[in-house]
């Protein structure tokens, strides 16, 4: 009998741009609501302005845009990019409404608060004057803060809007009935700013400097904070405009048609010129040339590449001519994964911030609350209507959990874009907290620390022989071999020989399994292999020579005979060489304060004697490893109490990333490995690890500099606002400054350098 499992209806994802958040109070209400939804997860972002959200089939996206429209916000799905550059000209506009009211309020401001301030300014109608000049400003330069307060109250809640709203309205009110109803109409009336609480009735006290001083105050906060989120998010914005805009395809008979990059496809050939941009992820074709591609993989040295070698789009074509045949398009190519795993890490929330958003989410109501006491405070201790007010509308203004909402969103972009621009992809929030614990970093041998390709390294002639001669005729003949030895031997004698033509081509060419290869060259016979084919043909190895062939393989590398016209006249030494840069990282993991452990499937000899090459103790060389048993090893380090990372790059090394606490993956490796990783490293360079593990900690750091100086401004100001010793201008200064402080320490991250 069957029993079919049913595993709940199919979960499906969208992001939607969401309009009318004025701070983290609003990001939270709306997560709350959709997280109502039956069958719904979300999670809004307050400095991204978007909302991740997961749901069941049973639930359509209106449903969810209708969701957040009836909290009073926007929601809409964004639009795809556009191709043209003309896609800047909206963002530039964006800040035009703000930039005209904040212009309107310092103008009109400015001669209110100096009036205020400075008695000799204080002529026999002056405050008069200042009430014309104030109007506008609690109006026209307040009113978004008002149409969002009045649009909160009628969903029964409150923002920072809200104290903003009913701080200047409240302050601006008083001042009118102190004029037309009160003492602070007469002719000639003086009024001395004070920093702290008047003790007075209140009837000759206007508060026009307040209601004005905090409205512009605000408002340039609210300016300075936009255009830092907008740079904050500039790395991404500029991953994004990397690709062509479009692209010569060949067509029939090698047509060039110059087309727009949407209509490339997959198996599609296009033409790269000198300058140009390689328009996406394909396999080179015809031609060859160098390639940069330090604008995503931060590697500042041009790559070689010709027939046969993998390019990505978005690189620039810095010397000849290309063919590209197109093997990823769209949203399957490199750039898009990038900009993907970017725009998913600034969406996430570390824990320190869920908590932030929790109490943001509570945090109006009770500062509403704690001003009514305040109010009932001082009255009650007989202070005054003035005094009493003046706390009360300080305690409201000073009191902005804005600084707590972008403490965590604005390092995440800031780092993660910053991340990119260096070839290093960081997945989430949540993995910065891992690069903070690590103490134990587990680097997989083949591809990681060694090329991962087998190379020529030295070759031992016997006397009278010339090198020139010994790699020209044993790379011919191993040229016509596809054995991975065999092609490391022809590409390195090839390499030797280019200014000499190509490697001649073997006659009689036959394979030995097991021993060798041999053959014909240019009227040699030629025999290179394994010791026990020269011995059948009743050749043997002169001194110098074996002793060569016993030291290569004593440090585990692959010792190749060669002999020609019935004498033996050289030893090549082959292996997986190591990464020029494998020392030099070692050396900045351990500055980390990381201890580096080698893994390998190879023999000890051979792991040994690259862990002395590049500086890894031999105790911590674990060799002859499974690859189904590499996640063990982990596990056993973890059991020992160690916090793991661990850096691979291929199939077998997924599983032991994703247990590990921390998974680098090297970008050059399989889809299995970068998926499974934590973080990214694009351009498989070993040293782009420490950047990484330097960069996420630097950024954790930023993430709880922030936090803790939003917390300690709340916690330190609204005390003092309560204990009337702030004046209501002077708070609103300082909450504007809050805010504008957490995202210009979060923007210091783009200055991080690798190393």
């Amino acid at each position: 009998m069957t029993t079919e499992i049913d595993t709940g209806p199919v979960q499906a994802q969208v992001e939607l741009a969401i309009g009318g958040m004025t701070c983290a109070s609003c990001a939270a209400r709306i997560e709350k609501k959709l997280n109502r939804m039956d069958g719904v997860e979300a999670t809004v972002n307050y400095a991204t302005e978007k909302a991740k959200v997961s749901f069941r089939e049973d639930v359509s996206v209106e449903d969810l845009i209708a969701t957040v429209e009836a909290t009073g916000y926007t929601a809409e799905e964004p639009e795809p990019p556009r191709d043209t550059p003309a896609q800047a000209a909206p963002e530039a506009d964006e800040l035009r409404p703000l930039r005209q009211r904040l212009t309107t309020a310092v103008l009109l401001s400015v001669p209110v608060i100096a009036m205020a301030m400075i008695p000799a300014l204080q002529f026999e109608y002056w405050q008069w004057l200042s009430l014309t000049l104030a109007a506008p400003v609690v109006t026209y330069a307040a009113w978004p803060f008002h149409k969002a307060a009045w649009t909160n109250a009628r969903h029964g809640a409150a923002t920072m809007d809200t104290l903003i709203s009913v701080g200047t309205s409240a302050a601006f009110a008083w001042s009118l009935w102190a004029l037309f109803f009160g003492t602070a109409g007469v002719p000639g009336m003086t009024h001395p700013f004070e920093l702290t609480i008047a003790r007075s009735d209140g009837a000759g006290n206007i508060y026009l400097e307040a209601a004005a001083g905090v409205t512009a105050f605000i408002l340039a906060g609210r300016y300075f904070e936009a255009r830092s989120k907008r740079k904050a998010g500039a790395a991404l914005k500029a991953l994004l405009e990397l690709g062509a805009k479009d692209v010569t395809v060949l067509r029939d008979g090698g047509k060039e048609v110059r087309v727009p990059i949407a209509e490339l496809k997959a198996g599609d050939r296009f033409l790269v010129r000198p300058g140009e941009k390689i328009a996406t992820d394909g396999t080179v074709v015809e031609g060859s040339s160098a390639v940069d591609a330090s604008m995503l993989t931060g590697e500042s040295v041009p790559v070689e590449v010709g027939v046969g070698d993998a390019v990505t789009g978005a690189t620039l074509n810095a010397g000849g001519r290309l063919v590209v045949e197109a093997t990823r398009v769209g949203s399957d190519t490199q750039l898009a994964r990038m900009a993907r795993l970017v725009e998913d890490a600034q969406n996430g929330k570390a824990a320190a911030q869920r908590l932030a958003d929790r109490i943001s989410a509570v945090f109006v109501p009770v500062v509403i609350g704690l001003a009514l006491a305040t109010l009932a405070f001082w009255l009650g201790n007989g202070a005054g209507w003035s005094a009493a007010f003046t706390a009360a509308v300080a305690v409201l203004i000073i009191a902005c959990p804005c600084a707590l909402g972008l403490a965590t969103p604005t390092a995440l972009m800031v780092g993660t874009g910053r991340g990119a621009q260096l070839g290093i992809l960081i997945k989430g929030p949540e993995v910065l907290e891992s690069t903070r614990r690590v103490d134990t970093i587990v680097l997989d041998k083949t591809g990681t620390v060694t090329t991962g390709r087998m190379t020529l390294l030295a070759a031992h002639t016997a006397q009278g022989v010339e090198e020139s001669e010994l790699l020209r005729l044993a790379g011919a003949l191993e040229n016509a071999s596809e054995h991975p030895i065999a092609q490391a031997v022809a590409a390195g004698a090839a390499g030797a020989a280019k200014d000499t033509g190509p490697l001649p081509v073997p006659e009689d060419f036959a394979n030995v399994p097991g021993l060798g290869v041999q053959g014909i060259v240019e009227g040699h016979a030629v025999l290179v292999g394994r010791t026990q084919l020269l011995a059948e043909w009743e050749i043997h190895l002169p001194v110098e020579l074996e002793r060569a062939l016993a030291a290569a393989e004593a440090a585990g590398r692959t010792a190749i005979a060669v002999a020609w016209d019935g004498e033996a006249r050289g030893v090549l030494e082959v292996a997986d060489a190591v990464k020029d840069t494998s020392a030099e990282a070692i050396r900045r993991l351990r500055d980390l304060g990381l201890t580096p452990v080698l893994l390998t499937g190879d023999n000890k000899a051979v792991a040994a004697a690259v862990a002395a090459e590049v500086g890894i103790a031999p105790e911590d060389v674990i060799a002859e490893v499974l690859p189904q048993d590499k996640v063990d090893v982990v596990k056993k380090l973890q059991a020992k109490g160690r916090s793991v990372a661990m850096v691979g790059d291929g199939v077998n090394d997924a599983a032991a990333l994703a247990q590990a606490d921390l998974g680098l993956a090297m970008g050059t490796g399989t889809d299995a490995a970068i998926e499974a990783g934590d973080l990214t490293l694009v351009r498989g360079d070993l040293r782009a690890a420490a950047d990484a593990i330097r960069l996420a900690r630097r950024t954790l750091g930023t993430i709880r500099t922030n936090l803790f100086w939003a917390f300690a401004y709340n916690v330190g100001a609204l005390p003092l606002a309560a204990a009337g010793l702030l004046n209501p201008m002077i708070a609103g200064a300082a909450m504007a400054f809050s805010s504008v402080f957490v995202v210009g320490n979060s923007l210091r991250l783009r200055g991080f350098k690798a190393a």
